[in-house]
């Protein structure tokens, strides 16, 4: 059996971490594991399977003899880094936003498109947190009745920004319960001119605005839904809306999803119900009399999205609503990203094509 170099690029970061965990329970053979990240990380020892390996710089070389790439230190990164390591023969599968909207690079939730893999050129993508517990949940849905509109409203975690952001929600909330001023240095979005703080707050922005009010965050949820399920970014086959909402919960991402398919003689809430108990990477949690839905809470360290409060839309009819969580550290990023790794050993396809990314 053949056996792996997998390099780990951001692997001291709240994701980084995780795809450690996440690689060790895998099913990947491995043969080796190089654990990268930023000059300052540098010299830190982490473990993999109980072994301590030291964290090293990450330069063009690192990825020498390297076959499978798992990545999540930052977009600018991954655009500097994971083209040196497809031209040095590895397959990067990227957590970042960097390459998802690239008509090149291959958007992926394996419940959804796993077929996707088979047209990489050495990079593949791993979509937003938010996109992927929505698309899992709805797949099934589209095979059985087919999908019109999606309207969804995300309650999305602080880890979501970082493992700094997990810090300025703690210090907040302590800041709070001592009567102190709350200070906000992340919140919102770094970057941007003001900070507001998000411990018992809600911030109805993610990322940046663009010009038609949406913020960066929304357009990624519109587009990458697009993508991935409709093979287009800008398909119309589906229309999809997106208002994204960062909450004072640590990880655990909450979304309340609207959806209307185009036949709905093949459904009815029993049915949906049925079709998400039986889909690939779903737990269905759905019992209104016992008080049994999805919460973040309990989802975080699962690798599965929960689903629960389906029901039909009374007023429009082929309509419905449901509720879907998941673990955003997880799912939503260390443990799909993983997943598609392991669909690349599956299908032998860990080899750089002659056409590879970036090829001049």
């Amino acid at each position: 059996m053949k056996k792996y170099n997998v390099a780990i690029l951001g692997a001291t970061g709240a994701v980084g971490t995780r795809m450690i965990e996440q690689l060790e329970q895998s099913s990947i053979p491995v043969n080796q594991v190089k654990l990268l990240a930023s000059k300052r990380s540098s010299g830190k020892v982490l473990q993999y399977n109980g072994k301590d390996i030291v964290v090293e710089e990450t330069t063009p070389e690192s990825f020498d003899d390297v076959d499978i790439v798992l990545a999540s230190a930052g977009g600018a990164v991954s655009k500097k880094f994971l083209p040196e390591a497809v031209k040095r023969g590895a397959v990067a599968v990227d957590n970042t936003s960097a390459f998802r909207m690239d008509p090149e690079v291959p958007l992926v939730v394996p419940e959804v498109n796993e077929q996707a893999v088979y047209d990489h050129k050495g990079i593949i993508a791993n979509p937003n947190c938010s996109t992927i517990q929505m698309v899992v949940a709805l797949q099934p849905i589209k095979e059985a009745a087919g999908l019109k509109q999606v309207i969804v409203s995300t309650y999305q975690a602080g880890s979501g920004a970082g493992q700094t952001a997990i810090q300025e929600l703690d210090d907040e909330a302590q800041q709070h319960l001592d009567g102190e001023k709350m200070t906000a240095d992340i919140f919102p979005v770094k970057g941007e001119k003001h900070h507001y703080p998000l411990a018992f707050n809600l911030l109805p922005q993610i990322d940046v605005f663009e010009e038609d009010g949406s913020t960066h965050e929304e357009w990624k949820m519109v587009h990458e839904t697009k993508k991935i399920m409709a093979g287009d970014m800008n398909s119309d086959a589906i229309k999809v809306n997106a208002t994204c909402v960062r909450v004072p919960v640590v990880i655990g991402h909450g979304e309340s999803v609207f959806f209307e398919v185009e036949d709905n003689s093949k459904l009815d809430t029993a049915k949906v119900q049925e079709l998400i108990k039986n889909g690939d990477g779903l737990v269905l949690q759905d019992d209104p009399a016992q008080q049994l839905y999805p919460q973040p809470i309990n989802a975080e360290g699962h690798t599965e999205t929960f689903v629960g409060r389906v029901r039909e839309d009374p007023e429009n009819r082929g309509s419905y609503n449901m509720w879907v969580v998941a673990d955003n550290l997880l799912k939503g990023a260390a443990a799909n990203t993983v997943q598609i790794a392991e669909k690349l050993v599956e299908h032998d396809l860990v080899r750089v094509p002659e056409d590879y990314y970036g090829k001049e």
